[in-house]
């Protein structure tokens, strides 16, 4: 339970990101995350992760997530199992147990769908957020996303943001599994040139950020 009084609910917004600055990335060695859900169906969602905060993984479109797992598998150093709910407005329910990191390696290796990634945990403002890298079929999709303990309200969002996602599912993890990115990136493109950005009503894009702003 947080002290935030919300529970095992988390509060984000999210958005696609392009030419985030490499200055920034690298003042954040990344976290090669491979995750795999067992669970994916109307936003609800059954996922187990493993994470390594040494490994270092360059992904493209040709990365293999169980090739991935395999070459770094001593590497990893956490690993758990989360419960989702739906996404609404920028409100999900989550509830995380973690769990031993060689069973959940075990696990990701022999079933679910899975997805690879390095998370970039950077400070922009007052806020912490994290950039994903996606490699394999959702390369070259970048998602950039800030979490808080309560509603994602008066945001600051840098300007390497181009558009938000927090209520497209397309984008959730859960989603891409299925449908990965690079099957609909050309009509995601078409879409962003027909439509130009979006941000949620009521949000808004408040004092961009310049992506190399503290």
């Amino acid at each position: 339970m947080s002290d935030s009084g919300y529970g095992d609910f988390e509060f984000e917004r999210r958005f696609v990101a392009r030419d985030v600055p490499r200055a920034l990335l690298e003042e954040s060695p990344p976290t090669l995350i491979v995750q795999s859900y067992y669970l994916a169906d109307d936003g609800y969602a059954l996922r187990l992760r493993v994470q390594s905060s040494t490994a270092r993984a360059e992904l493209d479109a040709g990365s293999d997530a169980v090739a991935v797992l395999d070459a770094h598998a001593d590497a990893f150093d956490f690993c758990a199992l989360t419960a989702k709910g739906p996404m609404i407005g920028g409100t999900r329910y989550e509830a995380e147990r973690e769990l031993d990191v060689s069973i959940g390696v075990e696990m990701v290796r022999r079933g679910g769908l899975r997805i690879v990634k390095n998370r970039h945990a950077v400070w922009l403002g007052a806020d912490g957020w994290v950039i994903d890298v996606f490699g394999g079929a959702n390369h070259p999709l970048v998602v950039a996303e800030c979490e808080r303990s309560g509603p994602v309200v008066d945001l600051q969002i840098p300007s390497f943001c181009v558009t938000e996602v927090t209520d497209d599912h397309r984008f959730a993890n859960d989603a891409l599994v299925h449908e990965p990115f690079a099957r609909w990136a050309a009509g995601f493109e078409r879409e962003l040139d027909e439509q130009g950005p979006r941000f949620l009503q009521g949000f808004g894009r408040n004092q961009a950020l310049p992506g190399d702003q503290r």
